[in-house]
């Protein structure tokens, strides 16, 4: 359902708001081998949830990234959003550009149902409540 780069950044950012709940700020390299991610491509993913305020860079030798406090409570909807737009939430569930309640595709109706529990789900889930809900040596971020 979500691209690879959504894939990978919602692994992050949870990776990283655990780690941030424990005080650390974690690399590049670590968060890449985490999360089972190549490293360029994560970096890529990285740079856009830093650009759009959800995750935090720090520069230097004691540097890394970071999830600051009042960003915990960052929706997983808006990342996901931040990564692949709102189709997600809009598009067809067969990839058709013409599909609608009137012109439905064989999955219209069974997919709209999907769509809204997935959204309400990620409206719902924040980074403070899956961190919190989730035991750090036992949460399990690389397929």
């Amino acid at each position: 359902m979500f691209s690879k780069s959504c894939e990978y950044g919602l692994r992050a950012a949870i990776f990283i708001a655990q780690q941030s709940k424990l005080k650390n700020k974690v690399s590049l390299s670590t968060i890449s081998e985490e999360i089972n991610s190549p490293q360029a491509f994560t970096a890529k993913i990285l740079q856009q949830l830093t650009r759009n305020n959800i995750i935090k860079s720090i520069k230097g030798p004691y540097g890394g990234f970071m999830v600051e406090e009042e960003k915990m409570s960052t929706q997983l909807s808006e990342i996901v959003n931040v990564l692949d737009g709102d189709s997600i939430f809009t598009g067809c569930g067969l990839g058709l550009k013409q599909c609608d309640a009137s012109a439905p595709c064989p999955l219209h109706f069974e997919f709209v149902e999907i769509r809204e529990r997935l959204k309400k789900m990620l409206e719902n889930t924040t980074l403070i409540s899956i961190t919190d809900e989730l035991n750090i040596e036992s949460t399990i971020l690389k397929p």
